[in-house]
């Protein structure tokens, strides 16, 4: 008996992150945080690297890549091919004290750069992005969804 593949697992969730409305307060859990206009959700979470020679990172990071690129050029027969937005612009500018929205602010401070969609109804966006908030940590395969038109660099 084969084991299923974890990538299999990611559509679906993402169509569900695509279903559920925005919470009227901020609220976080194992499965990803959300506030008002916007959701992220943890697709695939890596063990931690404390101990790692770097193998292991390199082993994880190939793996949920993978899963990125298969969910990506899944999301392109439905959407078309995605916006590559920099999120270490949204970074500098949180640094630089302008406002980021939500979840640009979040995942800018986990991954470089994000692969975005907007959606049909205009008024909302998807990202996935695959990152990691400091080297000893997981690594994190984010799909995320917000309102209002997704810039490839903040204004």
């Amino acid at each position: 008996m084969t084991t299923p593949d974890p990538c299999d697992q990611c559509l679906p969730m993402v169509d569900e992150l695509l279903t559920l409305p925005f919470p009227v307060t901020d609220t976080d859990d194992s499965t990803g945080y959300a506030g008002p206009g916007h959701r992220v959700r943890y697709l695939r979470i890596s063990q931690d690297f404390w101990d790692d020679d770097g193998q292991a990172w390199d082993q994880a990071h190939a793996e949920l890549e993978a899963c990125l690129d298969d969910l990506t050029d899944t999301l392109r027969a439905r959407w078309g091919n995605p916006l590559t937005v920099d999120l270490e612009a949204y970074l500098t500018a949180g640094f630089d004290g302008k406002e980021v929205p939500e979840p640009l602010e979040y995942l800018s401070q986990h991954a470089m750069n994000m692969r975005a969609w907007p959606l049909p109804d205009g008024t909302h966006w998807l990202g996935l992005a695959l990152g990691q908030a400091d080297k000893e940590l997981p690594l994190i395969l984010y799909a995320a969804i917000g309102t209002g038109p997704i810039h490839q660099t903040p204004n």
